[in-house]
């Protein structure tokens, strides 16, 4: 199995440390420059042919719900813990949206709990 790619868009154009968390766990993180980068995670995801999309914003939902309008991806948005997204991940979601958590540790299980599903 090649690299799990996870498209990353943060409102305010952070999401540096959970694109480390990504690496960590042997991913491969593509994080959308810029502020609004959340509004772009589905045309991103599109673009890159990405695994998993993971949108952060006061909300925890724009970016997740503009990938699945937009392109039919799997959303679950408005979650506040990590464990909310490895949830998802297990359900099948491919974009997520998070409020504000640009943690390292987001990423590495977030990819982890995609890349268990897929060793299934």
């Amino acid at each position: 199995m090649g690299d799990i790619v996870v498209v990353i868009g943060d409102r305010l154009g952070k999401g540096q440390h959970v694109a480390k968390g990504v690496e960590k766990a042997g991913g491969k993180a593509i994080l959308i420059p810029g502020i609004g980068a959340d509004m772009k995670l589905g045309d991103m995801m599109k673009k890159y042919n990405a695994d998993l999309g993971i949108s952060f914003c006061g909300s925890g939902g724009a970016g997740a719900i503009n990938a699945h309008n937009k392109y039919g991806y799997p959303a679950q948005y408005g979650m506040l813990s990590i464990e909310e997204g490895e949830n998802a991940v297990k359900q099948g979601k491919k974009a997520l949206g998070f409020g504000f958590n640009d943690v390292e540790e987001l990423g590495e299980r977030i990819t982890l709990a995609y890349k268990k599903l897929k060793e299934q």
